[in-house]
């Protein structure tokens, strides 16, 4: 499921967790942070989407702590391939119910789609029970579904200007130090934010 914007997948990993709860599910989640990029690798950001995984699992496979131990022996504990990481993925969500969500997929530099996408495609394929939920903006759901062909269904989520309008607002009333802002400067922000949103 492909999400037009980032601003609903912090419910939707909400209620997936509550759902999660007590039926033997699990849920686990990576933000893509633009300021991060290079860092954000598609093995890093699949290790700590297993990471996430085992954690909350009630006793770690064997075979997995094989693998760490393995790696571990050679060259200096050196961390566990793309390839190793995908495998490990696909056995714990071939056995429960797993979600994977990957929010912010558009902040994700464009040479590691592929490398990323590829992955994910494998994971649904070989894993009945596994959900893979992905935000971003519009301009990546081609190359997604290019990847994903036959598992996709987009879901356009934009925004309307009341909904923008109500969410500034409630920010407003968070705002430490209130008397800083007269209520010339706060109408301003109502009439212009959502406008400027809009345009978009």
């Amino acid at each position: 499921m492909l999400l037009r914007t980032c601003d609903a997948s912090s419910l939707v990993i909400d209620t997936l967790y509550d759902r999660a709860k007590g039926q033997n599910a699990v849920v686990a989640f990576f933000y893509f942070d633009f300021a991060a990029q290079r860092e954000q690798s598609p093995t890093t950001v699949l290790s700590s989407l297993l990471k996430q995984v085992v954690g909350k699992l009630e006793r770690i496979p064997d075979k997995i702590i094989e693998a760490f131990r393995d790696q571990k022996k050679t060259t200096e504990g050196r961390r566990l391939g793309l390839g190793q990481v995908v495998e490990m993925l696909q056995d714990i969500s071939s056995s429960r119910p797993t979600f994977i969500c990957i929010d912010a997929l558009d902040e994700c530099m464009t040479e590691y789609w592929a490398e990323l996408l590829e992955p994910l495609k494998q994971i649904l394929h070989n894993s009945p029970s596994a959900r893979i939920i992905l935000t971003g903006r519009l301009h990546i759901r081609d190359e997604v579904e290019k990847y994903l062909a036959g598992s996709v269904t987009a879901v356009p989520i934009t925004p309307t200007k009341d909904d923008i309008i109500r969410f500034l607002r409630a920010k407003l009333k968070e705002d430490p130090a209130p008397d800083a802002m007269d209520e010339g400067l706060e109408q301003d922000i109502l009439k212009n934010i959502p406008e400027s949103v809009s345009e978009l």
